[in-house]
């Protein structure tokens, strides 16, 4: 399943009958997937088909979607309102010779008000029916259409985060082949550090003194993070490769990256290993931005 990202834009219209219909969506970053909607007053029946829909075609992201429908042009029908239309009737009558004799002409009935009504005829259950679902199929095809643009970033997004987990990989190599993490360095320095510690006169005793040397040992060791680099390394690619909503783990493991490389920072005993330590953080504070634009 390919990489999305959390952004995007899409835009479908088209006609049913008398009726002009158009979808906009927008997708921008967001925690969960949080659907905002925006129907046309009378059209609020869609609202569960469409959450249902964006659930179907995404996992997170900030969903705006709106609904336009226009009526267009159309024959309009006139309606006479019988039982006026009779009453008028029947009161002319009974006038008598108190009125006109002569007959009722058209454009005086139509003066009067509520004889003759004008309105847009009336849709049947079929054509209502057929009305959504031409509605309904264009949200498909804009959720398409915006799942292909998020698809298309995400991959975009993937070949960036690839490039910065190799230069993490990079680093952590530098790290690791560093002349000061050999043996002898490590034994110079721990040398230095006794005989600083003993010539100040400390009344050490010798158990004391291979604590304070084990512990002085373990603090200049990176083994245990450099290990636990090289495996965020390949969870990230592994990741990467699956695709799919994996932002959340991506982020996860960018803590995890930026835990151990403030370990390094803090252990170095070395300018080579601290400048290599800050470029690591520098790329793992880049690869988490990137991670957060993904679904």
């Amino acid at each position: 399943m390919p990489l999305q990202s959390m952004t995007g834009f899409a835009r479908r219209e088209g006609s049913s009958g008398r009726h002009r219909w158009a979808w906009e969506l927008r997708s921008v970053n967001g925690k969960g997937l949080d659907v905002r909607l925006r129907l046309p007053q009378g059209l609020e029946r869609f609202e569960p088909d469409v959450r249902r829909l964006a659930a179907e075609f995404f996992s997170r992201g900030n969903l705006q979607i709106s609904l336009s429908v226009s009526g267009g042009e159309s024959a309009v029908e006139a309606v006479v309102n019988q039982a006026a239309l009779t009453a008028v009737l029947n009161l002319r009558e009974q006038l008598g010779d108190l009125v006109d004799p002569a007959p009722l002409k058209f454009d005086t009935l139509l003066a009067i008000r509520g004889i003759v009504d004008f309105r847009e005829p009336e849709e049947s259950e079929t054509q209502r029916a057929a009305l959504d679902d031409d509605i309904l199929t264009g949200l498909k095809l804009a959720l398409t259409d915006l799942r292909e643009m998020r698809e298309e970033e995400g991959g975009a997004l993937c070949q960036i985060l690839l490039a910065q987990v190799d230069t993490i990989e990079k680093l952590t190599g530098t790290v690791e082949a560093d002349p000061s993490r050999g043996a002898a360095a490590i034994a110079e320095r721990l040398a230095q550090q006794v005989a600083l510690v003993m010539g100040n006169g400390s009344s050490l005793d010798r158990d004391r003194l291979h604590a304070e040397v084990a512990l002085l040992a373990t603090k200049a060791d990176l083994r245990e993070e450099l290990d636990r680099l090289g495996s965020h390394i390949v969870a990230a690619r592994d990741l990467l490769s699956k695709g799919g909503p994996v932002g959340r783990k991506l982020d996860f493991l960018a803590q995890e990256f930026n835990r151990e490389s403030n370990t390094i920072c803090s252990k170095s005993n070395a300018a080579t290993v601290s400048a290599a330590g800050i470029e690591l953080k520098v790329v793992i504070d880049q690869f988490r931005e990137q991670v957060q634009n993904l679904e």
